[in-house]
């Protein structure tokens, strides 16, 4: 859970740069190398602890965030020390941080959401095989929505300008979160092999609870 919320409150900021990949023709943001983690350790905790867990897990992600993004709001209404000169360049990173907080909240919601009730969902028809399958499909799912709408609500922030940029900005986010999940699935599959071997019981009693 600590490593979840600390890769959405990081994305969150480094999210304000836009990027132009091979002269600006793939447009992303500074996030795009981290971001998809947090996807790989929500499939994890949804695979071996449950869907409420999950939950929980996405609520305590969203209040860290808002908390952050308050906090840089009210750092930035403070007034500067006399000397200090960086106030126009404090609120041209973090003063963008609370609309890509808001982006990345409804993408974040929507898009592990509906990550985690697909591969949950797939697990009741599946059984424990086809883990593949689950983590692939459900990752789909989830970071197509969580990619759309988040795009929607940054596509400001981080530059983009035109129609082409904003589909490129789309398809990027979509297709690298994707080609992530594509290739870390064995260290995933290690990771919640190991997990159900240590905590085996954990997800029933969540689920009981």
């Amino acid at each position: 859970m600590a490593v979840f919320v600390g890769t959405m409150l990081i994305s969150s900021i480094a999210a304000t740069k836009g990027v132009g990949l091979f002269d600006g023709r793939l447009v992303t943001d500074g996030a795009f190398f981290l971001f998809p983690l947090s996807y790989v350790i929500g499939d994890v905790i949804s695979e071996v602890y449950g869907f409420k867990a999950m939950r929980r897990t996405i609520w305590t992600g969203f209040g860290v965030m808002i908390l952050a993004s308050l906090v840089f709001t009210a750092t930035i209404a403070l007034p500067p020390l006399d000397g200090y000169e960086n106030q126009a360049a404090l609120e041209a990173v973090v003063g963008a941080v609370p609309q890509l907080v808001v982006a990345s909240l409804a993408g974040y919601l929507v898009g592990e959401f509906s990550n985690s009730y697909v591969l949950v969902k797939m697990k009741e028809r599946t059984g424990e095989g086809r883990l593949w399958a689950r983590l692939l499909g459900s990752t789909v799912v989830g970071e197509f929505f969580d990619t759309l709408v988040f795009c929607a609500i940054a596509a400001s922030v981080v530059g983009v300008e035109t129609w082409g940029q904003f589909v490129s900005f789309v398809v990027v986010g979509f297709l690298w979160k994707t080609l992530v999940e594509v290739v870390v699935m064995p260290a995933t599959y290690f990771v919640v092999a190991r997990l159900k071997r240590a905590e085996p019981s954990y997800g029933e009693s969540l689920a009981a609870h």
